[in-house]
This record gives C-alpha cells, sequence and structure tokens, in this order.
C-alpha cells in the first residue's frame, strides 16, 4: 500500500467515525476529513467499505458489531 492509498484509508475511517459517533450526514463528515468533493468521497467511501456512506452508517448504526470487522 502507498503512503497516499494508507492516507486515504485513514481519512476515510475517521469520516465513518465521525457519521457513526457524532451523527455527521455523509457530506459533512467528507469535508471534515478533507474532501472537497461529496461525490469523490463517496465513490473512495463505496470502494473501501462496500456500500455508499448513508446505507453503510445506517447498516452499523443497527448492527454495530459489523464495524468491528470492516
Amino acid at each position: 500500500m502507498s503512503p497516499l492509498q494508507y492516507q486515504k484509508q485513514i481519512r476515510l475511517h475517521e469520516a465513518r467515525t465521525l457519521m457513526l459517533s457524532r451523527g455527521m450526514d455523509a457530506a459533512s463528515a467528507g469535508h471534515e476529513v478533507g474532501y472537497d468533493s461529496p461525490s469523490q468521497f463517496s465513490r473512495e467511501y463505496r470502494r473501501l467499505f462496500g456500500a455508499p456512506p448513508v446505507q453503510d452508517a445506517q447498516r452499523l448504526r443497527t448492527q454495530p458489531d459489523l464495524a468491528m470487522g470492516a
């Protein structure tokens, strides 16, 4: 994994944490971790976690044990 890929993963995990712990919406969480484009954030998030940010956050709120495996 390149340093850029590592940084991207860290940012996406942080955004996921913000959505779950603070209840932030996807666009705000993406912006908070450094994404200027909500669509770019959504694409990269879906690539890493397998679902769009909103769907993933909803799923994890109802099944929090899934967050540990991702």
